[in-house]
């Protein structure tokens, strides 16, 4: 491909992209495909010559859409916002033809300097203390773009440790790094987000999780608790993360109460607001950014809600020489002559390399301006708002925790099954995605207000969507319940049918709740299976007499009744032709036999085994 024809193959994706994004509406969220489906559309092995751009864009729609699970669609729910704009993708475009890699001042100065100025932006933007911005030469804080919040939560976790190994040695110089190591200890509650979780993986780290309340907060009072009980077992404590906007359910940590026990043991607290920080760009939702003042690390996702897509993490620390300290490495081909003065990025994270991601950040931030992106994000809300207006009126379902943002948690009323059930018929439908959580062992669907195409409109057809599904879902439990046959439709079927199913002749015989589950079995079966723990009653007079009086009766009591009669006919040689009867009380054959040979007197004395047990 040459420069004329990218010329007109550029401008045919660019058409491309905006009818996919102007039509998205009209695609199925969630694709319907299964795995493996691709290597049926595609040969094993790629093409010894090249093809032709036309002959491989067609294969987009064929070979690549049927497997996209659509997240710029307004019917599309899970997760958290993935959002794009079209100043972001024209940003990313450029940068992609730049291709430069910013590891060093040098290796790209205005890949560097952008950057250190779209973070500052954004710090003042959602409230940041100017100890987290880079603003002159000597400021020891500052913001970098990492790649995802997992990667900046593990960044900092990282250097919170280099911090504490550091000081142990100072304190208890002689010990070796990984016998420190092996005696560190970090936090988070236990609604944190997994990312958490594998950046302690990977610091081979221990880590603690710390109960929520009720609101699904962690407090400051349980983790002060665990810390001491750490710190009497001989453990050291070094990191805590507080969560702003949790993945569950978008609660918040108390951050105030958890800065002043982080102050109070000298521990390393980031704040991981990879959702919400988006949010704290209007000041009413910066409610929950009291206390970050005390905080070490802050970072969050304009990926998610800022229009700007994926990936770009707005991390800052305080004390970027923590970090330093931690990933400097600056072999002879990495200096130059600024080294030391100007900001090198490749100390500020795990990879060496960098895209160019400040550009994108930079073009939406000056298309929508504040005002803009603060519409943006309270219509998000408003809309989420009317989402949880809708299930609140429905009887059928509750709101088990309280909506922040744009994120409502509904569940069905009942069991957590019917609420799975319903997760599943709707994204099988595939016409609206969501996924689920569990807050306090109940099972809820999470309904995120994503794209930044949802309507008033696109909100109520998937409202409908949900209340359909969820009455098909009623309707299949309430025909399960129907099919189920009662005992007293039994007994009105048949007048031989008795009705004592509950309580047992002996201690050791079954019991029967419903009586459309008696079984039918032949006398051999039953008295080779229960015999042996009918024996020792065999030969009991009250025992003889009941059976004689059920079976002159023609009538059947229990299951514990035909048990009691194989028993006694099988160790009885006289008694031969004693069956089973079905749960509808009709015999299998005859027992003339035992009638026959009763007197008048055992028939008097078999009324009291005639009697229903209740």
């Amino acid at each position: 491909m040459d420069v004329t024809e990218y010329r007109q193959r550029g401008k045919e994706m660019v058409d491309y992209i905006a009818d996919y994004l102007e039509n998205i509406r009209d695609r199925r969220v969630l694709p319907d495909v299964k795995p493996g489906y691709m290597k049926n559309l595609l040969p094993d092995s790629a093409p010894i010559e090249g093809e032709d751009w036309p002959n491989i864009f067609d294969d987009v729609e064929r070979v690549i859409m049927p497997g996209i699970t659509h997240w710029q669609s307004p019917h599309m729910h899970a997760y958290f916002p993935a959002l794009n704009s079209f100043p972001s993708l024209l940003g990313d475009m450029l940068a992609d033809a730049i291709n430069c890699l910013g590891f060093t001042w040098a290796s790209s100065p205005a890949c560097t300097e952008l950057e250190i100025i779209v973070m500052n932006w954004l710090g003042k933007m959602i409230g940041l203390p100017d100890d987290f911005l880079n603003l002159h030469s000597s400021s020891r804080g500052g913001g970098v773009v990492q790649t995802t919040a997992s990667e900046a939560t593990l960044v900092c976790l990282l250097a919170g440790r280099t911090r504490a190994i550091q000081r142990f040695h100072e304190k208890c110089p002689g010990y070796q790094d990984a016998e420190i190591n092996a005696r560190l200890v970090a936090y988070c509650s236990d609604q944190a987000h997994s990312s958490v979780e594998k950046a302690a993986l990977i610091g081979l780290v221990r880590m603690r999780y710390i109960e929520a309340d009720k609101n699904l907060s962690m407090n400051g009072q349980p983790l002060r608790e665990a810390i001491e009980d750490d710190i009497r077992q001989g453990l050291v404590p070094f990191w805590v993360c507080a969560t702003l906007g949790t993945t569950g359910a978008c609660s918040f940590d108390n951050l105030e109460e958890i800065g002043v026990v982080c102050r109070e043991f000298n521990l390393w607290l980031h704040v991981d607001a990879a959702y919400a920080g988006s949010a704290f760009i209007c000041p009413e939702f910066r409610t929950w950014l009291k206390g970050i003042e005390r905080a070490d690390s802050i970072a969050f996702n304009p990926s998610k809600w800022l229009m700007i897509h994926f990936d770009a993490t707005a991390l800052w620390v305080k004390d970027s020489a923590a970090v330093h300290r931690t990933f400097n490495v600056e072999p002879l081909y990495l200096q130059h002559e600024n080294s030391g003065v100007a900001v090198d990025f490749m100390h500020w994270q795990i990879p060496l390399s960098r895209r160019f991601r400040s550009l994108k950040i930079w073009f939406v931030l000056r298309s929508y301006g504040i005002k803009g992106l603060q519409r943006h994000i309270r219509e998000g809300v408003r809309l989420a708002q009317k989402f949880e207006a809708l299930v609140a009126a429905d009887h059928r379902f509750e709101i088990p925790a309280k909506r922040h943002l744009g994120l409502v948690v509904f569940r069905m009323k009942g069991d957590n099954e019917i609420t799975e059930r319903l997760l599943k018929c709707l994204n099988h439908r595939g016409n609206i995605h969501c996924i689920p959580s569990s807050l306090k062992g109940k099972y809820v669907i999470r309904f995120t207000v994503t794209s930044t195409h949802t309507t008033v409109d696109d909100i109520l057809k998937d409202w409908m969507e949900i209340k359909n599904a969820a009455t098909e879902i009623l309707g299949e439990v309430n025909i399960s319940i129907s099919n189920r046959v009662y005992l007293k439709d039994i007994k009105e079927k048949s007048d031989g049918f008795g009705s004592s199913l509950l309580l047992s002749n002996t201690p050791l015989s079954p019991k029967i709740v419903n009586g459309s589950f008696a079984a039918i079995f032949d006398d051999e079966f039953l008295a080779k299976t229960y015999a042996g723990v009918r024996i020792a009653h065999q030969e009991s007079p009250s025992m003889r007499r009941r059976v004689r009086g059920i079976m002159m009766s023609g009538k059947q009591f229990s299951l514990d009744s035909h048990m009691d009669v194989v028993v006694q006919s099988s160790m009885d040689s006289k008694t031969t032709n004693s069956k089973v009867v079905d749960s509808y009380g009709k015999t299998t054959s005859t027992v003339k036999q035992a009638k026959e040979r009763d007197s008048i007197r055992e028939d008097e004395e078999s009324q009291e085994g005639m009697k229903p047990r209740l």
